[in-house]
């Protein structure tokens, strides 16, 4: 049996068991054009079908005859409801050896595995392909009443703020960035506001090269906006704003209830890029290159490449905005140059590697920009044998530490839980994580140089083996290090 005929060269077709399924198949490859031949038990619909000039005989489709009547036909479609006799038709036809294309119709995933192995190229469950389209139809209506609610409430006022997570990250800029999109073209002026700062190297990069502009919440006054939105905000921030929200748009649940007169959350996507393109198509917007590229690279980052918790919504966003974006300007901001404290971070932590197996625990020493901890993490991954790294560094009152992890049995976000969630706060996925934890008792030690040493010495003890044991390796295990 082959079933790599040329769909083009099928055609003459079979129809075997003709209810309104087979009818519907049957009237379609007529409107096509194509030879087509009907079979099945019942005379009186056979008798309807030859008043429809279509060519129908009756027949028992579990017959042996049935399978040397339809011997010349290339393909041949199985589509009555009695799913033993489907089976018969099968087996005769497969047993006179003839190499024919079966598609056949089954009621449910038994069924289908039954008659997979008989020998069966596609099979078709009516259920399910129904179950299916009406989804497709929920998905399409539910977006189109979404689309026209979150346009009333923007259109509403003349002044939007878009509020990003705390120090965004590209999915929170980009989902920004494509709401504001939608605003302006409701002729809503709209700005985009965030708490924190844009450390990340490739953060300041992706918002130069794309110019897109932002404030600072501290910078502005709420009082002028007429409308507040947050995007891709609950994860990452406390709400601390002096007034509710009238939108929220995100993939993860908000932890308080926000009371928002808009809300759309969606935790089966893996950005908020990805809801936000979905509005963008329902919008019939015409894309900016630049919120385009911004969208494409924030659901690019957030799923690390499409290799973290990717899902079919996120793909096919990613396949709309891919014509419409400027894939020089990506390639430049996923490849930003280091900078000297980069540099120096990454050097000390090289110095400080202690590792066990292909765990590798550093310290970076004191640091002003804990966003090049996360580099340095990123760069350690690729150290060879190293499969899971964590850096950390003391910055004012506080120990910052950031993870990277490609082992997939390993959430590296859960280990940071486990280990530092009592005491620090804990944010990130199962392949990167941080935390920021208090030095409490610790404070006072940091004075003169010395007492500097010995506080490093202190809280990388502390920091190192409670990583180990969250990560499941022995304490006393062989390490290395690069003193």
């Amino acid at each position: 049996m082959s079933s790599a005929i040329s769909m083009a060269s099928m055609s003459t077709y079979a129809i075997l068991g003709c209810g309104s399924v087979g009818h519907a198949v049957a009237e379609e490859l007529e409107n096509e054009g194509k030879d087509v031949l009907i079979l099945d038990r019942d005379d009186g619909r056979v008798e309807a079908l030859r008043d429809q000039d279509l060519d129908a005989r009756t027949a028992d489709i579990s017959d042996v005859e049935v399978a040397e009547a339809v011997a010349d036909r290339d393909v041949i479609l199985i589509m009555s409801s009695d799913v033993e006799a489907n089976k018969a038709a099968v087996e005769n036809i497969r047993e006179r050896g003839g190499e024919q294309f079966i598609v056949v119709r089954a009621s449910d995933p038994v069924t289908a595995d039954e008659l997979t192995e008989l020998g069966v190229d596609v099979v078709i469950n009516p259920s399910a392909v129904i179950a299916d389209s009406a989804l497709r139809a929920l998905e399409t209506g539910e977006l189109e009443y979404k689309a026209e609610q979150l346009a009333d409430v923007l259109a509403e006022g003349e002044r939007l703020a878009i509020v990003a997570h705390r120090s965004p990250d590209p999915d929170s800029i980009a989902a920004a960035a494509a709401l504001g999109a939608i605003a302006e073209s409701l002729g809503v002026e709209a700005d985009i506001l965030y708490e924190g700062e844009i450390g990340h190297q490739e953060n300041r990069a992706f918002v130069n090269l794309l110019g897109i502009e932002l404030s600072t919440v501290e910078d502005a006054n709420l009082e002028v906006y007429d409308t507040i939105a947050l995007v891709d905000y609950a994860k990452a921030s406390e709400y601390t704003l002096d007034r509710h929200p009238d939108v929220v748009i995100d993939h993860f649940e908000p932890e308080l209830d926000l009371d928002a007169r808009f809300t759309d959350v969606r935790p089966n996507v893996s950005s908020t890029s990805t809801i936000l393109t979905k509005y963008i198509q329902e919008f019939d917007l015409n894309l900016t290159e630049e919120v385009a590229t911004a969208l494409l690279y924030g659901i690019r980052a957030e799923t690390l490449d499409f290799k973290r918790d990717t899902t079919p919504a996120d793909l096919t966003a990613a396949a709309y905005l891919y014509p419409f974006a400027n894939h020089d300007t990506l390639e430049q901001v996923e490849s930003p140059s280091l900078s000297p404290e980069t540099l120096e971070v990454l050097a000390e932590a090289i110095r400080n590697r202690n590792v066990k197996g292909s765990h590798l625990v550093t310290n970076a020493g004191f640091v002003r920009d804990q966003d090049a901890l996360s580099q340095a993490a990123q760069q350690l991954l690729n150290l060879e044998g190293i499969t899971t790294t964590a850096v950390f560094a003391i910055a004012d009152d506080t120990i910052h530490l950031a993870a990277r992890s490609k082992d997939i049995r390993m959430n590296i976000g859960n280990v940071l839980q486990d280990a530092f969630g009592s005491i620090g706060e804990v944010v990130g996925h199962s392949t990167d994580a941080t935390v920021e934890i208090p030095l409490g008792i610790f404070t006072g030690i940091v004075g003169t140089d010395g007492n500097r040493d010995v506080l490093l010495d202190l809280t990388e003890e502390a920091v190192r083996s409670k990583l180990f044991e969250a990560m499941g390796v022995e304490s006393g295990g062989e390490s290395s290090n690069g003193s």
